[in-house]
This record gives structure tokens, sequence and C-alpha cells, in this order.
């Protein structure tokens, strides 16, 4: 257990006096609040900046007003509506989510059953108990992880289990019995709009004359940066096929890069249509862990389509979940009217 300068109550008062005056008050998600809403904004919010994922969010709630209406969806309908958001297991995680809470007839409202759903750990359980319930949630993402790091000078990378246990411990001492909504989204509100990663706003932070890296002069190297390694590279090689103005597209499996969503049928670079093949133009996407360069053929005879296959028109192709990278060469060679 963190031995702490100051008292939780007094660390309460700080934070959620300034979040008040100074803190984000008019987010999507923060109107009529309900489970369901924390649980798509959470979701989306994973890994992904606030002003990118308001008109997902207002779209997704149009579309799936409710929990069950969510549960009743395809997976092709809730990875349409997900496409260009990334990080498409978020989806996935949520459809499976929404399952589940249907299933059981009720939404959780409590640590342990959130934590049971399908698609919902630790964070997005605390998220929920403090924002739809505003009730005790103790939250750690990359927000509060970088303010604590430098609140308290803790040492070590992010995803380190003693510094995550330890983070976890001082997010269980510091969180009140009351005003967990007003509290939980300072912790969010100063990690992204004052302790921000690079050029933090010191001079406008509340917890200033406590901060020990602050005190220390240890803000810049606080939390311990990753040791960056060298990505490695993939090829890829897919398939352009059309006839009768539509185009071949092949569901990705559930495991992998763009699982579940549609795109261009890829093949192994020794299958043999490419011998013959034309290439039509290639290009690079970043993954976390590697970059993939991507290769597309027009093979020179037609390709017999597997049960993952089906074909779409231009109409369709505008509403089916594809990867950003294919749906940008796709709307591309539409430009030039590549299925006439």
């Amino acid at each position: 257990m963190t031995e702490l300068s100051f008292s939780a109550d007094d660390f309460a008062t700080w934070v959620i006096d300034w979040q008040q005056q100074q803190g984000r008050h008019d987010l999507p998600w923060q109107q009529d609040v309900s489970p369901y809403k924390v649980l798509v904004s959470e979701l989306m919010l994973q890994q992904t900046q606030v002003s990118t994922v308001i008109p997902y969010f207002e779209r997704w709630m149009t579309a799936f007003p409710d929990i069950s209406q969510l549960a009743q969806a395809s997976q092709e309908q809730v990875m349409g509506l997900w496409q260009g958001l990334g990080y498409y297991a978020r989806a996935r995680n949520l459809h499976k989510a929404a399952i589940a809470i249907t299933e059981r007839g009720r939404f959780p409202d409590d640590l342990v059953s959130l934590q049971q759903i399908p698609g919902i750990g630790r964070y997005t359980a605390g998220a929920i108990m403090s924002f739809a319930y505003d009730s005790y949630g103790p939250i750690v993402d990359g927000n509060v992880r970088r303010l604590f790091c430098r609140l308290f000078a803790l040492e070590g990378s992010p995803g380190q289990s003693a510094l995550e246990k330890q983070l976890w411990q001082l997010a269980e001492q510091l969180t009140p019995q009351h005003h967990n909504r007003r509290f939980a989204q300072a912790l969010l509100d100063l990690g992204a709009t004052v302790c921000k990663a690079r050029q933090p706003g010191c001079q406008d932070c509340p917890l200033q004359t406590v901060c020990l890296a602050h005190q220390q002069d240890r803000v810049a190297e606080l939390p311990t940066p990753k040791v960056k390694k060298a990505k490695p590279t993939r090829e890829g090689h897919f398939l352009w096929v059309h006839q009768q103005q539509q185009l071949l597209l092949e569901q990705r499996p559930d495991r992998g890069i763009w699982s579940s969503l549609l795109a261009l049928p890829e093949v192994e670079a020794d299958d043999p249509r490419l011998a013959q093949a034309k290439l039509l133009g290639q290009f690079s996407h970043q993954f976390s862990h590697y970059q993939l360069n991507a290769s597309i053929w027009s093979p020179p005879q037609q390709v017999e389509e597997s049960t993952c296959q089906s074909w779409y028109n231009r109409q369709q192709l505008t509403e089916v979940g594809l990867p950003a990278p294919i749906r940008k060469w796709i709307e591309q060679q539409l430009k030039h009217s590549a299925l006439d």
C-alpha cells in the first residue's frame, strides 16, 4: 500500500472541485447517462481520441438505441457501423456483451457481476459503476496511469505487472464512496487536458503542490516510456475480382487482423494464380506490432468463390464493414469505374 502525503478525502475534493469548474461536461455520453451508453462509449474510447469517437457514438446510438437492439443485430451490421474506428475486437466484444446482458435480463450493477460479462474488464467495470451508477468504481486507463505515475513518481513501463498492481491499489485507495461520477470524470479530464503526455499544463493542475514529479523536475520522464522495438514487415497479397458490376469480397476469420470484417480475398505468395496475375497496385498499413505491405492483383481467369466469399455491388460496398485501407483502395478504384 502506497503511503500518501495527503488524505484520500482531500484528493477527491481537489479533483472534483477542479472538474466542476474546468472539466468536460458536454460529451454525448454524459447526457441522459445509462449503463449501456457508458459501455458503448468506454469501448469506443479505448485507444481512440474523444473527437474521433463522438460521431461514431452518435451514429451507433441512432442505429442501436438500447442494448436489446444491439444484441439482436447481425455481426455484419455491427462491424459495418464500426468500420473506420479500428481495433475491431472492441466491436465484437461490445456485441458479445450486449447478447450476454440481454440473456441475463438486466444490466449488472456491481463490479464482480460486470466483470463476468464478455468484453468487460476491470477498467470498464469501474467506469460503468462510476459513470452509470455514481458508485464506487476504481479506474485505471492511460490517462489515470500517466497522472498517478507523475503524482507519486512511479517508475516502470506501462503494462509491467508490478506497476499495474501499484496503480490499481492507488485507485482503490483514492476512489471515494460518494460523487463517483464526478470523481472518475475528473481523473480522465485531468489526464486528457492537463497532465498530457506532451506539454503538460502543470500550471493549471490542482495537484501541482503535491505532485512528486513536479517537485523533482521529472514530469517529462514519467511515466517511464516503453522501449520501442523495430516493427517487422509482412507481405500480403489480395485479389481484385469483379463481374457484372460486382466485386468479390470474403469475410475474414474471427481471429487475426481485420477479424470478422469483409475484405478483398487474400492468398498466399505462392498461389499459382499470382504467376499470371496483373499487379494493380500496392499500399502499406501500420498495425500495432508490424507493417503490412499489401499487393493487389487482378487474376487472368475467373476465381472460384468459396463459402466465405460473396459478390457486392457499388451500393452494398458503401454499407458493409471493410478495413479502412481496403475501403480506401476500393474507393480509389471505383473512381475509375473499375467495376464497369
